[in-house]
């Protein structure tokens, strides 16, 4: 679903310093840098990529086709197509993936379940030397 040259645009960004208390839906791509407090979801009709930078805090449920975390999540994450962690992330919740690229430092404190009911199973990319798992 995703290669380089396909994502969808980033066009809302939470800016850090500003904070938001309810649940938000995005389409296309959403980068938080800021806190969250409520459930944060691409819709599930086209291409959605949400970014939590090493600044944001999200206290919900967050759910989106492609997901990068290098933030702090409390609450379940649900990557319907792709989920990154990158270093500095810090997840208090369950995670679902169809797939997975964890790097050096990044920490879960959840059950990790891969794929979705009926799907084929996914594919983890060890980052530290790209190599391939069929799990």
């Amino acid at each position: 679903m995703f290669n380089k040259n396909k994502q969808p645009p980033i066009r809302s960004l939470i800016a850090e310093g500003s904070e938001i208390d309810g649940n938000l839906s995005f389409s296309d791509g959403l980068r938080i840098d800021g806190k969250i407090v409520g459930n944060v979801t691409g819709r599930v009709d086209q291409s959605s990529i949400l970014v939590i930078s090493e600044t944001a805090t999200v206290s919900g449920e967050i759910s989106a086709d492609h997901i990068i975390v290098n933030g702090r999540v409390n609450g379940p994450v649900h990557a319907r197509v792709m989920l990154e962690l990158q270093p500095k992330a810090r997840i208090q919740g369950n995670v679902y993936y169809i797939a997975l690229e964890m790097h050096q430092g990044a920490i879960i404190d959840g059950q990790l379940s891969p794929g979705l009911e009926g799907a084929d199973k996914p594919t983890l990319k060890l980052a530290s030397n790209n190599s391939q798992l069929n799990c």
